[in-house]
């Protein structure tokens, strides 16, 4: 276990500790912490000595009901580079404004710690969070407390909600377009994971097995466009069987393109290329780019619903009501 999941499962002090160690009432700590009247300067000044020894400070939705703050939404985000985070924060961002809550966002992909860092440096200033946050889902909740925390893309942590995407299916559509076509020699392009194939890429390899399909898996060295043209321009050459291509994701697809191009192949009619998410970048690229779409506006509505709902008990944190499982659309364009 490494030093930031111990200590973000370490327990957290509460108003209560703050209260017994202070010798007053819960609500004197209350008063103290928010600068109201009604205690002394000197049990004020107490109080908040010992909150700052215990390392309490009261959350943001505590805040909110004393002071009538309005509800403040944590975004974590793993890479604004990548087209889909911005678009999908856009749509959070959205919808949150809509009910008229700040929404403060952290892009901790650059250099600037894990999931986990971004969610210490959020849990000061917000009421919930929202976030890729991978394996660090769980000691995010912990870190979080009672306040929700909704994540995205990974069913099996433990936080409050859950907002999953159904990729067998979207990997049966891809494929099943593939063949129709009269494609029979196909390709994976999956993003590096530590060496090991992502959660689509099983999903991939899953459907290629049911549909009776020998599947290439090649892997590139970054979530980049660059990294998956290199990849792809090199490794084609050795794969000239190739007669289709389904990408990690919308980003990596454009990169492949410029692979094949670099190799001198025709897209579609050398090889018909799918890519996943469905950003705006793959109506912009030559040819158009054939894509499992998401409905970002959708996603980011679901999540913001969804926090919504566990923030006004309207449902229960880890109940079946909080996991939500998402479907991509096949959003045929030039490319396969």
């Amino acid at each position: 276990m490494t030093s930031s999941s111990s200590g973000a499962q370490a327990r957290r002090a509460t108003i209560l500790d703050v209260a017994a160690a202070a010798g007053v009432s819960r609500q004197t700590v209350t008063r103290a912490m928010n600068d109201m009247p009604g205690i002394s300067a000197g049990t004020r000044e107490r109080v908040q000595r010992l909150a700052a020894e215990l390392g309490y400070s009261p959350s943001r939705f505590a805040k909110g009901l004393v002071q009538g703050a309005r509800t403040s939404l944590g975004l974590a985000i793993p890479d604004l580079t990548n087209p889909y985070f911005p678009a999908f924060a856009s749509s959070v961002v959205e919808e949150a404004t809509q009910r008229g809550w700040n929404v403060v966002v952290d892009d901790f992909g650059h250099g600037s710690g894990s999931g986990l860092d971004a969610v210490a440096r959020l849990e000061p200033q917000v009421d919930a969070l929202v976030g890729y946050l991978g394996a660090a889902s769980n000691d995010a909740q912990t870190l979080m407390g009672r306040r929700p925390v909704v994540v995205l893309d990974y069913p099996l942590g433990h936080a409050a909600g859950a907002i999953s995407f159904d990729y067998p299916y979207a990997a049966r559509l891809a494929l099943g377009q593939l063949l129709a076509a009269g494609r029979r020699h196909i390709a994976y392009l999956d993003s590096d994971h530590d060496g090991a194939v992502s959660t689509r890429g099983l999903a991939v390899a899953a459907a290629a097995e049911e549909a009776g399909v020998e599947l290439v898996v090649l892997q590139a060295a970054a979530d980049s466009a660059p990294s998956a043209r290199e990849v792809v321009r090199i490794k084609v050459e050795r794969q000239r069987g190739v007669d289709g291509l389904l990408v990690f994701n919308d980003l990596m697809a454009a990169g492949a393109l410029k692979g094949l191009h670099d190799a001198g192949w025709k897209v579609p009619e050398d090889c018909a290329v799918i890519g996943m998410d469905g950003i705006a970048l793959g109506e912009l690229v030559t040819p158009e780019l054939t894509t499992l779409s998401l409905d970002l506006r959708a996603v980011g509505r679901a999540a913001v619903d969804l926090v919504d709902n566990l923030l006004s008990g309207a449902v229960e944190g880890r109940s079946p009501d909080a996991s939500l499982v998402l479907k991509h659309r096949l959003v045929l364009r030039q490319s396969a």
